[in-house]
């Protein structure tokens, strides 16, 4: 398995695996549908996240960060959907919960999953951070959960590598570029109907369906957004992928959203300071 080129037979068995991989928790799904539907309270959300006592605690670790915390610390999940709203305790469990599947027993693949988790939750916090500056607070915590998941089928492709190297059917000694052409040619499909599978919402499907797009529309700010925060992730060396060339103010998503020069390098200095935070732990 050194040919750059995706062998027909892989492609198949990758597609083919169980949906229902554990990319997302089961807490994080039911919470989400239960804001789809509107149908909660905050006893409920808070009810529902406090399911998994180890992904409550991650919540609440995440909630006291710099990035979340207000005037004081919350110390319940109650205090955080109170503080925070039902959307952003959403978006913290699924962060929680995607914080702790990407893991492997498979060091070569661990690597993989750890270098997506940053990208995945720096364009996250990018996208949050884009949606402010650009003035739209309205839409600030969907375009989280947005950015958090545009990759998600990278994930389900390395779970659907993992459980086929585990059952002996591949063997382990894929390359790098074997891994990144099968990203490159599968990831956008296989996160698109994962995403149609858990019943999420449009925009969020929409987003992971686009992000790579040639054509695309461009009415869509919260795309525009994660596009963007994708691409400011890639030139800071944010992840699987780097880019330090690009220049981004020439963007089409930079000029759709109306963004400078100096917004960019606050945004820049903020995923920097997220990469170097990372590295420290």
């Amino acid at each position: 398995m050194s040919s750059v080129s995706i062998p027909e037979t892989v492609r198949r068995l990758l597609a083919s695996q169980p949906i229902e991989l554990p990319i997302f928790h089961p807490v994080a799904i039911k919470l989400q549908k239960m804001l789809t539907n509107y149908d909660f309270t905050v006893d409920e959300v808070s009810q529902v996240a406090s399911e998994d006592m180890s992904l409550a605690s991650q919540m609440l670790k995440i909630a006291n960060s710099p990035m979340y915390m207000g005037r004081s610390k919350v110390a319940t999940i109650k205090e955080a959907v109170i503080r925070l709203g039902a959307q952003q305790v959403i978006n913290l469990v699924i962060a929680a919960s995607q914080a702790s599947v990407h893991s492997s027993t498979n060091p070569a693949l661990d690597n993989y999953m750890k270098e997506m988790w940053l990208h995945s939750h720096g364009c996250a916090l990018g996208g949050r951070w884009l949606a402010l500056s650009c003035g739209m607070r309205g839409v600030a915590d969907e375009t989280y959960l947005a950015g958090l998941l545009h990759d998600v089928g990278k994930l389900y492709l390395l779970k659907s590598i993992e459980n086929l190297v585990k059952a002996g059917v591949i063997n382990s000694l894929f390359d790098d570029e074997l891994i990144l052409e099968i990203f490159e040619a599968m990831h956008v499909e296989q996160g698109y109907r994962m995403m149609q599978h858990w019943n999420f919402p449009v925009m969020y499907c929409e987003v992971i369906r686009d992000h790579h797009a040639e054509e695309w529309d461009t009415v869509n700010k919260m795309l525009a957004i994660v596009r963007f925060a994708n691409m400011a992730c890639h030139r800071v060396g944010l992840g699987l992928k780097r880019e330090p060339d690009l220049v981004l103010i020439k963007t089409q998503e930079a000029e759709i959203l109306d963004i400078t020069d100096t917004q960019i390098l606050e945004l820049e200095a903020m995923l920097e300071e997220t990469r170097d935070s990372a590295l420290e732990e």
